[in-house]
């Protein structure tokens, strides 16, 4: 399903979203649809991959009219401009099209442009919980596992024989008497 959709609730075999575009209401299988927050695309730049937010962020603040979503060069010169580290032979013309079309949809619902989880953030986090394993107490270590006692009284060849149970003798076929 192509465009933007709110997740409204979900389920364990799909989920109900609503269009962004047309506030209409639909289940969505995930047998048949797959699903991609915001958040986790990426795009190429010539550096490390930025997030779609980044991209999104910095047409906003360059504050310039979209160009035409028809017209391939005014899409590439549009975002030449606005971010120049894309790399734009692996960002096709179709995907710089797609996100001029999400910016619109997006500041026309009034929908705020961010990252729910700030990097910074978890980054603060993976520090604390290595300062909080510093101040751990040593873990004990495990006791030797001690042998099992050994069966001293029966013969090898009893033993295995007493561990396979005894096999049952098919009964003979009666014949027929004609």
């Amino acid at each position: 399903m192509p465009g933007l959709y709110e997740l409204i609730s979900s389920k364990s075999d799909g989920a109900i979203v609503r269009s962004l575009d047309d506030q209409s209401t639909k289940f969505a299988s995930t047998r048949q649809h797959q699903f991609s927050h915001l958040e986790s695309i990426e795009i190429y730049t010539v550096r490390d991959n930025v997030n779609l937010t980044d991209v999104l962020t910095a047409m906003e603040a360059a504050g310039e009219t979209l160009p035409d979503e028809k017209n391939a060069n005014a899409v590439k010169a549009y975002f030449e401009k606005v971010y120049p580290d894309m790399d734009f032979e692996r960002v096709y013309s179709s995907d710089m099209k797609k996100m001029l079309k999400w910016y619109s949809v997006i500041k026309a619902k009034g929908i705020e442009i961010k990252l729910t989880e700030q990097p910074v953030e978890e980054e603060e986090a993976v520090e604390e919980v290595a300062e909080i394993e510093e101040k751990k107490p040593a873990k004990k270590t495990a006791k030797p596992a001690q042998p099992k006692e050994e069966k001293k009284d029966v013969p090898k060849a009893k033993e295995k024989a007493a561990d396979k149970a005894p096999k049952k003798k098919a009964a003979p076929k009666k014949k027929k008497e004609d």
